[in-house]
């Protein structure tokens, strides 16, 4: 470490020169650098102590967009077993897909480029930089085999890993006619090997929803439909503007947009005779938003009055109520107004299953997954019993040790329930909405409304001497 990034430990930045400084954050680079390598290098060797055994599947990805499962790591890569990534995860204060994400690039790395992963041990390459090749070799469509994927590591590597995204796909492609991997299309040109890779997408990020009510949307098509797409948008725009609206032209044509998307929705494809009624309201998107209200006692009565701001479900964000007034004023929007559930209230049936009233209570305590950092949303979860229903407890008349009940039950993620049920992470509702974890190793972690943190991040059971782990040769 250099002395002048001692000095800042030590006691400030008020007395260094513009040089120290300079040499400061340089070192401090160096240092972030050099670690990010290094949990590459640990994150690799916890895949190798968990390889998939009878009773674990292989770790894989799941996600919009993939028609199938997608594996942590190329071909040639050891397969890691799912459920370690949560253990792994949970340390890092990252969730299970980020982990898995960091297990698999490590991999992919260590075994199919290897000449980045020795530029990334060397400092040559930023850790970053080289997880954003691997990220691209893994999901390559179609798959990489190991020497493809060699081929790409020997041209990144000649350059120190200075590749950009577009010079990235280049080389996958190239990488995929020289291999002779892409399936025969006879529209593509056999000279363009980049026409092998389909770089056609709609993404509408519904996980990052902005605090004014918008979302983003990504999407590479067809040149031809790009253009009608152009025009339509601008046509609605101008239409828009000459109805009289004054906002402004991006705002109009994101307006337009929309409604192109809700023209396609309520299309009447049985014919002009349609009884209009019949149509399906356009919005099909359903979006939860909760706001605070208390009744103001006025001239007129007792009127219901809103808060300015409220909470969006979808993306766990802020969402302004003038906004979502404006979605409710299209006549095409169906709006459905819920009865409060009172969060404090204790429901319960003697059934195992849960009732939808029960379900909702649950929901909208919950908010999320609550596993440790994860934020799949609870509407998308099931509802586990924390402590598990027997279904034999009333015939031999025992009490149900596993009650549905509002204090037994909480909203789990589909791999994170299976986590539960399959491994020995354990966990206990402390108070409403309040969950204790328990890993396999004994790290416990204490999840809430307000987020995840560790009650004892260095329990006894692992306070041994730490071991430095260099990294084994591909």
């Amino acid at each position: 470490m250099s002395e002048a990034l001692t000095e800042v430990k030590a006691g400030g930045v008020e007395d260094l020169s513009a040089s120290d400084l300079l040499r400061a954050i340089r070192s401090s680079r160096e240092i972030e650098h050099a670690e990010a390598a290094r949990q590459l290098v640990l994150a690799a060797a916890w895949a190798d102590l968990h390889p998939p055994e009878s009773i674990h599947d292989a770790a894989s990805f799941s996600a919009a967009g993939w028609e199938h499962e997608e594996p942590i790591a190329g071909e040639g890569a050891p397969l890691v077993a799912e459920f370690c990534v949560a253990e792994l995860g949970t340390v890092l204060g990252m969730s299970s897909t980020a982990a898995k994400k960091l297990i698999g690039h490590a991999l992919e790395l260590r075994h199919r480029l290897p000449r980045l992963w020795g530029q990334v041990h060397a400092g040559r390459v930023a850790a970053w930089q080289a997880r954003a090749v691997a990220e691209t070799t893994i999901h390559s469509s179609p798959s990489l085999t190991k020497e493809a994927a060699e081929f790409v590591d020997a041209q990144v590597a000649a350059v120190a890993g200075r590749v950009g995204p577009a010079q990235l796909d280049r080389l996958v492609a190239e990488a995929i006619k020289r291999y002779d991997l892409a399936t025969a299309d006879p529209a593509a040109d056999p000279e363009d090997g980049y026409l092998y890779v389909d770089p056609r997408h709609v993404t509408v990020d519904t996980q990052d929803v902005h605090f004014a009510g918008t979302m983003r949307i990504e999407a590479d098509v067809d040149i031809a439909d790009a253009l009608d797409l152009d025009r339509a948008v601008a046509r609605g725009a101008e239409m828009q503007k000459a109805l009289g609206s004054a906002l402004s032209l991006d705002a109009r044509r994101a307006k337009a947009l929309g409604d192109l998307a809700r023209t396609q929705t309520a299309l009447d494809l049985a014919g002009a005779g349609t009884d209009p009624q019949r149509l399906p309201a356009a919005r099909e998107v359903v979006l939860h938003a909760h706001f605070d209200a208390h009744f103001d006692a006025g001239f007129s009565g007792d009127t219901t009055v809103f808060g300015p701001t409220g909470r969006l479900e979808e993306g766990q964000r802020l969402v302004l109520l003038e906004q979502v007034k404006s979605w409710c004023a299209d006549s095409r929007t169906k709006v459905t107004i819920k009865p409060v559930i009172d969060l404090n209230t204790q429901l319960a049936t003697d059934a195992y299953d849960i009732p939808g009233r029960i379900r909702e209570q649950i929901v909208l305590r919950d908010r999320t997954c609550v596993f440790p950092w994860c934020t799949r949303p609870a509407r998308r979860c099931d509802i586990d019993h924390v402590i598990p229903h027997d279904p034999d407890a009333a015939a031999e008349g025992r009490p149900q040790p596993g009650p549905t009940k509002t204090d037994n039950l909480a909203a789990l993620c589909r791999f994170h329930h299976r986590l539960k049920t399959h491994s020995s992470w354990r966990y206990q509702m402390v108070a409403p909405g309040v969950f204790e974890w328990t890993s396999p190793h004994g790290h416990r972690y204490r999840r809430d409304r307000t987020g995840t943190g560790a009650i004892d991040p260095d329990p006894p059971c692992t306070r041994d001497a730490v071991r430095i782990l260099r990294p084994r040769r591909p």
